[in-house]
């Protein structure tokens, strides 16, 4: 059963690792350090779109209107990392 729990982690590593580079791209594609005219990075980029926007998405809706602040990675990031603590203080269920 540990076994799961150390998958369960790896999955949440892999969400935050993927929605930190989301983060990061889209700071160089509006600083224009990337440009979406490049299909390597639009391809990447579609493609980053694309998995987060169902995470994205919900927490949108639930955010009041922040203007051109979109909260909802920040959101989605503490909630990858509160479900980890969650998992590792009860880490006691997997064992």
């Amino acid at each position: 059963m540990q076994s799961l729990l150390q998958i369960l982690l790896l999955l949440l590593d892999v969400a935050w690792f993927i929605m930190i580079v989301h983060i990061v791209m889209s700071w160089l594609i509006s600083f224009q350090v990337l440009n979406l005219y490049q299909p390597f990075v639009r391809s990447i980029w579609d493609g980053l779109n694309r998995l987060l926007e169902p995470i994205y998405g919900p927490i949108r809706r639930f955010l009041p209107n922040t203007g051109g602040l979109d909260l909802a990675p920040l959101v989605a990031l503490i909630a990858v990392y509160a479900l980890r603590i969650i998992l590792i203080n009860n880490a006691g269920v997997f064992i």
